[in-house]
Formats: C-alpha cells, sequence, structure tokens
C-alpha cells in the first residue's frame, strides 16, 4: 500500500528512497541543525515531507554536486532551509548558485604538473569526464561512512577507557 504524499516516514522509507544507509542519515541528523525528525518511543525517527525535500536537497548538493557538509551548511545558511528544500523537489535549478567546481577542489594542492585548484576550476564539464561526478559521489559516500566509523570509534573508546582519576 502506497502512502499519502503528506504522510511521514520512516528512517527505513526514507533510507530506501534516497538510496543510502540508515547510519547516513542519523549521520546528517548531527551536521545538519534543520534536520529534524518527529522522535517517537524507542527513538523511533518519523520524517515529515518536508524533512524529506531537505535530505532530498542535502543529497543533491552532497553527491549531485560534489559539494561538502561545510558547502551545504553554507548553503542553508546563505540560501535557507525552503531553498534546499526546493531543490530536493526538482524546482530550483542548482547551476545558478555557482558555476564553477565543487568544494572538494578548495583545499587542492599541486600535483607534480602543476595541476591547481584554479586549473580544474577552468575545465568544462565535457572536459571533466563524465565519470567525475560519480567519483565525487563515491568519495562522499565513503567519507560519510568513515566519520560515521570514527564517531562511533570515538564514543566506544569513552565507555570503554578507565577512569584514571577515581
Amino acid at each position: 500500500m502506497d502512502k499519502s504524499p503528506d504522510a511521514f516516514r520512516t528512517i527505513s522509507e526514507v533510507a530506501e528512497d534516497l538510496n543510502l544507509p540508515q547510519h547516513v542519515l542519523r549521520f546528517w541528523e548531527t551536521r545538519f541543525a534543520h534536520i529534524r525528525p518527529l522522535k517517537r518511543g524507542g527513538g523511533r525517527r518519523y520524517y515529515r515531507p518536508d524533512d524529506v525535500d531537505l535530505l532530498k536537497g542535502i543529497r543533491h548538493f552532497l553527491y549531485g554536486e560534489g559539494y561538502t557538509i561545510k558547502g551545504v551548511q553554507r548553503i542553508l545558511k546563505e540560501e535557507g532551509v525552503r531553498f534546499v528544500q526546493s531543490v530536493g523537489r526538482g524546482e530550483q535549478a542548482t547551476s545558478a548558485l555557482r558555476k564553477e567546481a565543487p568544494d572538494a577542489l578548495a583545499s587542492f594542492t599541486p600535483d607534480d604538473d602543476g595541476l591547481t585548484a584554479e586549473t580544474l576550476r577552468a575545465l568544462s564539464d565535457s572536459e571533466l569526464g563524465a565519470a567525475t561526478a560519480a567519483d565525487f559521489q563515491a568519495l562522499h559516500a565513503a567519507l560519510d561512512e568513515l566519520l560515521e566509523c570514527d564517531r562511533v570509534l570515538s564514543s566506544l573508546r569513552g565507555a570503554t577507557e578507565p577512569d584514571v582519576n577515581g
């Protein structure tokens, strides 16, 4: 049975819809204060339609456009939640935001051939090649998973370290 477009969604439904693991959605909650699903007994999350649109917009910027988490946080601050939601609904073109390479290039350092971030920004999409967007998506997904693993390991280390003060 299909739900109404206005119905709340569980984290598993949203994760499946966005083709993301559930832990990535939980991780994004820690990085984007605007993601606030309704939580019921046992901590079960329920996402409103606007929450889902926001998540779709964030996913688009991270995986489709190659932005970093800080870059998306800046977009949320400068353009607002409604803008990112409209991107998530497909109502807003992101090319008007800026026509340059993704934030990931901001910290790019020259290699032995002298290739710089400025050089990469000057390249057209066709010169960068079709695999670039997929490469950014794969790298961002891997980074999200590594950051989540680091968070889990840090919390486990804190719970298992002996109390040296006691």
